[in-house]
């Protein structure tokens, strides 16, 4: 009997120990998750800002933003990798239709569209990094390592004064 209790109680142990574990690493995977749909959404709009935009200003901060984040994107799908998980292969759905809405437009429309929202859109992804950056595994490292460009990436487009 104290045999069965033994044996139920190791059981339990190592299921909450396991369950501890995984659920350790669900802000990690989350926070790369959104990290990636993010950095293949930042190329597709720096693309696009090559195309679409009418000022150098706009048309140099997208290849930046491209080339920035494809090499971001890197070491986020390596941290995602190493860590087992199956990363995202494109940006979400709402990057997506924020990707279309601006494909329809050129012009000093689309630089003040691009700036706005590229300003937004960092500002909220530093405060999501550096939140992430606590973390003590690859994706905390990952997200320390971007901090940097992402703030630089801000001033930039804070910097944009499209159609002026």
């Amino acid at each position: 009997m104290n045999r069965s209790y033994l044996s139920l109680g190791t059981a339990t142990l190592m299921a909450f120990s396991i369950g501890i574990a995984c659920a350790k690493d669900k802000p990690s995977e989350a926070f790369l998750k959104k990290a990636i749909e993010g950095n293949y959404a930042e190329v597709s709009m720096g693309d696009l800002a090559q195309k679409n935009g009418q000022s150098e200003g706009v048309k140099s901060f997208g290849k930046m933003l491209s080339t920035d984040h494809s090499a971001a994107n890197q070491k986020a799908l390596d941290a995602a990798k190493g860590m087992g998980m199956n990363p995202p292969s494109g940006p979400n759905a709402q990057q997506k239709a924020d990707y279309d809405k601006m494909a329809k437009v050129t012009g000093t429309q689309f630089d003040r569209m691009f700036a706005t929202h590229m300003v937004a859109d960092h500002q909220k992804d530093i405060a999501e990094y550096k939140k992430a950056s606590k973390m003590k595994d690859a994706a905390g490292e990952y997200a320390s390592g971007q901090i940097d460009t992402l703030q630089k990436h801000l001033q930039t487009a804070k910097s944009l004064n499209p159609g002026k």
